[in-house]
């Protein structure tokens, strides 16, 4: 059986049956899963709940996987002044 879900923007089928543990899903990824953070269908999973979370056919999936250390060489980052002094 198939199951097709919109995976970081991209329709991607993996090789299980409906209805199955988001767990599932996300081992056939092959991230490490202590580095990774989802959201199915617009609500963040907590990883306690992964092998009891469902994915169903057409669900959309985002995973973001963290990764140590500053920003890419060259990046530069938003920044916001904030002033010691007040102003009256």
């Amino acid at each position: 059986m198939a199951l097709t879900v919109t995976l970081n923007g991209q329709s991607r089928g993996f090789d299980l049956p409906p209805r199955a543990p988001l767990a599932s899903l996300l081992e056939q990824l092959g991230l490490q899963m202590d580095r990774i953070a989802v959201e199915q269908n617009g609500t963040i999973v907590a990883r306690t709940r992964w092998a009891e979370a469902q994915v169903a056919d057409g669900d959309r999936l985002e995973v973001v996987h963290f990764v140590g250390g500053g920003g890419p060489a060259g990046c530069v980052l938003p920044t916001r002044r904030v002033s010691s002094t007040a102003h009256a």
